[in-house]
């Protein structure tokens, strides 16, 4: 039976996996751009609706892990809820807050993020969900349950491991056979999300839960199907740079290995 996947025992490891490499760079700004999106239409919407201007944003980062956006997030000036299944990655996360002088803007919560209605007062305006879905036994019902906790105007931000990257991968890796039984997922290899998400559904989900989707974004579109990176006369930055250029293009969109799309809540 599949299970929610819990990072206490690996939360170390993902820190230095996930965020300190090129791949996680790329993911930081590429996604960065879109949250800096999403404040400007928050703010806004705010304004047309007469709040101050210098009024902080309630966020939620849903299953936050080290929280490295919702920080930057936070450095503007706005209150974070963030909330993990993983004791260790809050642990961790609050060292970095604190370290970053962030302290006074954040309030731990340690549940499953599909409990987290029992730990929030109110709707709020902006809901992080960033690289969670893939971790989920229900990756839809606990977006739809999170849909629940946007206030009308309020903005959600999805990010998730790509169905159709995961198999653009395995297609162009050869690994037919692996394909052919579904793709499932490797135990071996402990940093690989558990499944693809597949777009349509999240999608759908989104506007099914009343949300108009505001935009989406390819996460990593070519970088991580380069077969060797040591080779061609290229550097990061150009590999950035093009990243950018090229993420909210079709067809390298719906290619990349993680999609970010985010959308607002109908009033």
């Amino acid at each position: 039976m599949k299970q929610d996947r819990n990072f206490d025992d690996l939360a170390h490891k993902f820190a230095a996996s996930i965020y300190g490499t090129a791949k996680g760079e790329i993911r930081q700004t590429v996604v960065w751009h879109d949250i800096e999106q999403i404040l400007f239409r928050l703010a806004a919407d705010a304004d047309l609706r007469g709040k101050q201007e210098d009024q902080p944003f309630s966020v939620l980062d849903a299953g936050g892990g080290l929280a490295q956006l919702s920080q930057k997030i936070a450095a503007l000036g706005h209150n974070v809820s963030l909330c993990d299944l993983s004791s260790e990655m809050l642990s961790l996360a609050e060292q970095d807050i604190s370290a970053n002088q962030l302290l006074d803007k954040y309030r731990f919560i340690h549940s499953p993020v599909q409990n987290i209605a029992e730990h929030l007062n109110e709707p709020v305006d902006l809901v992080l969900f960033h690289a969670v879905m893939e971790w989920l036994a229900e990756p839809i019902s606990a977006l739809t349950s999170l849909c629940e906790q946007v206030k009308p105007g309020g903005i959600i931000s999805v990010m998730f491991y790509n169905y159709n990257g995961l198999l653009f991968k395995n297609l162009i890796c050869g690994n037919l056979k692996h394909i052919e039984q579904g793709m499932p997922h490797r135990k071996r290899f402990k940093l690989q999300p558990q499944q693809g998400i597949e777009p349509d559904l999240v999608y759908r989900c989104l506007e099914q839960a009343g949300f108009e989707i505001l935009g989406k974004t390819g996460v990593r579109t070519f970088h991580d199907y380069m077969q060797n990176h040591d080779m061609g006369d290229f550097s990061f930055e150009q590999i950035l740079a093009m990243e950018q250029k090229l993420c909210r293009q079709e067809p390298f969109l719906s290619l990349g290995r993680y999609i970010h799309v985010y959308a607002q809540k109908k009033a």
